[in-house]
């Protein structure tokens, strides 16, 4: 819980330290408390408050919701202060009985709110309760570095130019502090709108011009902030889907490249082995790995397979169309899911005359079906039947090709039309499972039209 900064909960306007006191010892008393359902009353009580104080606006395009977080925080509690374990009726007892001496029965209760106190300061993004009473003392006074750092993010993702021209105008440094949460981000690195808080992951309109300014005063373009395993602002820029859905994203690839940021570096080399384009690929940011691709990225065969460089994919490969010592079966299976993702079905053809078998979930969860399903990918679907491709396999949520389809039509976004899909599978045989009609009426963020529709399908395919 909470290791990602983008579940941390956000700070109300005015946020008092002794109230914070009192809600460690609210949830010490929650965790000694017999009622099992005390610790998540306390956790949806926190939220709640924090969501009214805040005056947070929780739109669908921000990844976060009020129970993701209250389910999160309550199991995070219940693994750092395990309910009735050493409560303090058992303390007092033992203590009385004289099998726990007084001084281990109060280093007991100490722990305990240590713990609590350590809950809280990480569910807002805090390593440690001293690094957020710090931070709490610090943004009570308005001039402070750390107060102006996160009126200057407010600004950036709200597209305040204004304001945040005056910020840096006013405190030159500003430019180059980074921010004293645990993903210690400085603030280029939110134009992102990744990695950082997720109720501040918002893509302003003005967002060229807002990165214009930050670059002019001074922002070291190549900076590395501790998300992902250390990610630089291109590397988050390219994997954001927000940025991406305004229609900017290439747009401010480029104008990141132009000042000098590398696409070496740009993720950890932990994550995709450091390769941009398939960390791109991974997060199903197909155009930016593809642009990416044309701007010196390195291509791996995966890599190459989701961006559709066939001539690439062909290198990986010898006169025997045996696999050469660059590449792996992995890769191999992998690229040819991320192909049928994104619509490659040259490199698909390929991949399948080169002995890819087409039910491989190469430790995805999907088989290329599915995999061209979530992508809104028709004409390779197609293909994939024609060559075989199994109609009943099941993903890792126990979905057919035909469920995934259903459950994006009503949870991807609007671009991609899936009805054509829909009838294209149910004509191909994909059996429509008992109670879909019903899972359908019960999706309450699918518009009626959606759901209209899609049901008039469905009844006329059969389903009851």
């Amino acid at each position: 819980m909470f290791p990602n900064p983008q579940d941390a909960l956000p700070l109300p306007p005015r946020p008092s330290l002794e109230q914070y006191k009192k809600r460690a010892k609210d949830l010490v008393k929650a965790a000694h408390s017999n009622d099992p359902a005390a610790v998540r009353a306390w956790a949806a009580s926190w939220i709640d408050s924090l969501i009214r104080l805040s005056d947070l606006t929780l739109t669908p395009q921000l990844p976060v919701r009020p129970d993701h977080w209250r389910d999160q925080l309550e199991k995070f509690a219940r693994k750092e202060l395990p309910q009735t374990t050493w409560g303090r009726t058992q303390l007092a007892l033992s203590e009385a009985e004289g099998s726990v001496p007084p001084s281990e029965a109060r280093l007991s209760d100490t722990a305990t709110l240590s713990a609590a106190q350590f809950v809280i300061a990480r569910a807002h993004g805090f390593e440690s309760w001293p690094k957020l009473v710090k931070h709490l003392e610090a943004i009570a006074r308005a001039s402070s570095p750390v107060s102006t750092f996160e009126r200057a993010a407010d600004a950036i993702v709200t597209g305040d130019r204004a304001t945040l021209e005056k910020l840096l105008r006013e405190n030159p440094e500003l430019i180059r502090t980074h921010s004293t949460r645990q993903h210690q981000a400085t603030l280029l690195h939110y134009v992102s709108a990744n990695g950082v808080e997720g109720y501040r992951q918002k893509t302003p309109k003005n967002i060229m011009q807002i990165v214009g300014l930050l670059l002019r005063a001074g922002a070291e373009v190549n900076a590395v902030a501790d998300v992902y395993g250390g990610s630089t602002t291109l590397g988050l820029v390219a994997t954001s889907v927000h940025p991406e859905r305004a229609g900017v994203q290439n747009a401010l690839l480029q104008l990141l490249l132009d000042q000098g940021a590398t696409v070496d570096g740009a993720v950890a080399p932990g994550y995709t082995k450091g390769l941009i384009v398939d960390a791109c690929l991974a997060n199903g940011r197909g155009p930016a790995a593809e642009f990416l691709s044309t701007r010196g990225a390195r291509l791996d065969l995966e890599g190459a397979a989701g961006v559709g460089r066939l001539d690439v994919v062909k290198a990986f490969f010898d006169a025997t169309s045996t696999l050469n010592a660059n590449a792996t079966r992995a890769q191999v299976e992998r690229g040819f899911l991320w192909a049928c993702e994104f619509g490659r079905n040259e490199v698909v053809e390929f991949l399948l005359q080169r002995g890819v078998p087409l039910q491989t979930q190469a430790d995805t969860g999907q088989t290329a079906l599915h995999w061209a399903v979530s992508g809104g990918q028709l004409e390779t679907i197609k293909l994939l039947l024609q060559r075989g491709a199994s109609l009943e396999a099941k993903n890792a949520y126990g979905a057919t090709a035909l469920g995934q389809a259903l459950w994006s039509a009503v949870h991807a976004d609007a671009e991609t039309d899936y009805v054509p899909i829909i009838e294209t599978l149910i004509k191909a045989g994909a059996q429509i499972e008992d109670g879909t009609l019903a899972w359908l009426a019960q999706q309450q963020e699918a518009p009626s039209a959606v759901k209209n529709r899609l049901a008039e399908l469905l009844k006329a395919s059969g389903a009851s």
